[in-house]
């Protein structure tokens, strides 16, 4: 499909308050496309929207299928269409697996793997309906790299990689597209009291040109940065105990469990808790 402009596209972005889900919502205003933002944070998603000049940020709980109905509903009152969903809610406790409660393990499912499939199923028949629609899904080069200190998250990231591509085979020709974008360790709040080896930190501002130009330009999937994306697919290359051996020696398998910063991941972590 060739480039094109986003002006006047009608978008969504879920988790579009904070984070990458603002930035990307900055970055498609700018572009000139009508941007509606859901977040569970009803009051972030207001203001964000009112300082942005988008068209409208509402409460959206994404695993709730009564929330998400009322959200499209509005939004189509607003702007008549939704050209693009773009499915960026999402949450990353880390720590031991064996000391993650039951009921974070069910919030992550819930959040990062639910709620982009429930999006899409509210949102694909009117997208069927129009022949004309675009679903993104943000995943994480996580779902592809296997990580000690983030198994579900991992897990969930996986499964979204597999939701997009069984999307995209199943309407294959029917007008609507569905892309996987899959960044590194992006400077927000989920990684903070963390720290990215050389290489794999990406700005929130990167993400978002990079799914802009998705938007544009659709694609299957996208990785975000392209270096972090090279050292992927290198890795999928080299030999397991070898590739191990270097995951070790970059202290990638303690990043998510020894090293944390707890004092300075307090602050997200108070604010998943208090989240239902």
């Amino acid at each position: 499909m060739s480039k094109q402009s986003v002006t006047g596209r009608t978008i969504v972005i879920t988790g579009g308050a904070r984070g990458i889900g603002r930035a990307i919502a900055t970055e498609l205003c700018r572009r000139g496309a009508m941007v509606v933002i859901g977040d569970i944070d009803g009051e972030a998603a207001a203001r964000t929207a009112a300082e942005l000049g988008l068209a409208g940020g509402l409460a959206l709980d994404v695993t709730d299928r009564r929330s998400f109905e009322a959200f499209l509903a509005r939004v189509l009152e607003v702007l008549g269409s939704v050209d693009v969903l773009i499915s960026n809610a999402g949450v990353m406790p880390i720590g031991a697996f064996t000391d993650e409660p039951d009921e974070l393990t069910r919030r992550i499912l819930d959040v990062n793997v639910y709620g982009v499939l429930l999006g899409a199923k509210l949102v694909l028949p009117h997208m069927l309906s129009r022949r004309h629609g675009h679903c993104v899904h943000i995943s994480s080069l996580a779902g592809e790299n296997p990580t000690p200190g983030m198994v579900t998250y991992c897990a969930s990231k996986q499964a979204v990689l597999s939701v997009t591509e069984s999307l995209r085979r199943e309407y294959r020709g029917r007008g609507v597209h569905f892309s996987a974008v899959l960044p590194t360790f992006t400077r927000t709040e989920m990684i903070a009291g963390t720290r990215a080896p050389f290489g794999l930190l990406a700005e929130p501002e990167d993400v978002a040109r990079a799914v802009a130009d998705l938007v544009a330009r659709p694609r299957r999937r996208v990785t975000v940065t392209r270096l972090a994306g090279w050292l992927a697919a290198a890795d999928k290359l080299t030999p397991r105990p070898i590739g191990e051996f270097m995951t070790r020696r970059l202290g990638i398998d303690h990043l998510f469990l020894e090293d944390v910063d707890q004092n300075a991941r307090a602050a997200y972590d108070e604010r998943l808790r208090r989240t239902p």
